[in-house]
């Protein structure tokens, strides 16, 4: 397309036509205005804020050691709050662990010793330690893995829909939490309910070891995989050590028979497995009945 000559007027009559097909139907102005005949506009001038006079330089000699940086002009950095580090688990942390849960001769002084724990990063991220629940001087001790959402905000073990789970099923064999003691392995919850880390397991192992030697319970009762696995010493799955005594054996020797069974938040995910828990919870029955 070539460029309308304005004293032509079939190419004026085109280009119109052109801007009419376009859309281009109504005038900004009742008068042609060569926007190209005009001088650029004049940009507005720039002012220019007053320097703040310089700031007394507290690292005189940070400012020497780079080149060309006038030291009386180098601005104090602004101070900054730095946060509280969480702790990664080591090998000191879990010997002190081990030492701290060792010391305590009663559940009181143990809970206040893991309480001043720092040992494990979990406390840091976790609202309240989820100690324990229950009657202590009840026969079964039940032992679950880690604290969820509702037991951190309540700092309690199994209050949520798994807790109203695991209530039920102590009823049907006649059993409540003023009968039961109830805790987990991990008493602080993990960040987003992720499965606790090998090592977090390990640095909390002597306090939930030394909780069960302190209860003392006639039987034991593991809810899921992580707990029997962490304390009766084994790599087996839940689904083929659920149904078989085993032994849970104290730092002072003493022998607590150990029940393997599903933990209550599996079940509510898997509903066709809770007659294997029944079963489970029948033998934990008859072996109270054994024992006295």
């Amino acid at each position: 397309m070539t460029a309308a000559s304005p004293n032509n007027r079939s190419d004026l009559a085109e280009l119109l036509a052109f801007y009419a097909s376009a859309g281009v139907d109504e005038a900004l102005e009742d008068a042609p205005v060569n926007r190209f005949a005009g001088a650029a506009p004049k940009r507005p001038e720039r002012t220019t804020a007053p320097a703040a006079p310089p700031r007394e330089n507290k690292f005189p000699e940070q400012a020497a050691a780079s080149p060309g940086l006038d030291a009386s002009r180098v601005p104090d950095a602004p101070a900054r709050s730095v946060p509280a580090m969480a702790t990664v688990p080591d090998e000191a942390q879990a010997a002190l662990a081990r030492q701290m849960a060792a010391s305590a001769s009663t559940l009181d002084e143990l809970r206040q010793h893991m309480a001043s724990f720092d040992g494990c990063n979990l406390k840091f991220t976790a609202k309240n330690l989820v100690f324990a629940d229950g009657n202590p001087e009840g026969s079964v001790m039940l032992v679950g893995e880690a604290p969820g959402r509702d037991e951190d905000i309540e700092g309690l073990p199994f209050v949520g829909r798994s807790g109203r789970l695991l209530d039920r099923m102590l009823a049907a064999i006649g059993l409540d939490r003023t009968s039961v003691y109830i805790a987990n392995v991990i008493p602080w919850r993990p960040p987003g309910n992720r499965t606790p880390t090998p090592h977090e397991t390990e640095i909390c192992r002597p306090f939930v070891e030394r909780q069960i030697e302190l209860v003392n319970p006639k039987v034991l009762v593991n809810l899921g995989g992580p707990s029997a696995k962490t304390l009766l010493n084994t790599t087996e799955g839940i689904l083929r050590l659920r149904g078989n005594w085993r032994v849970h054996t104290t730092a002072s020797g003493v022998a607590i028979p150990a029940m393997p069974t599903l933990h209550p938040a599996y079940l509510l995910r898997t509903p066709a497995h809770k007659k294997l828990a029944w079963r489970d919870f029948l033998e934990v029955k008859a072996k109270l009945r054994e024992v006295g």
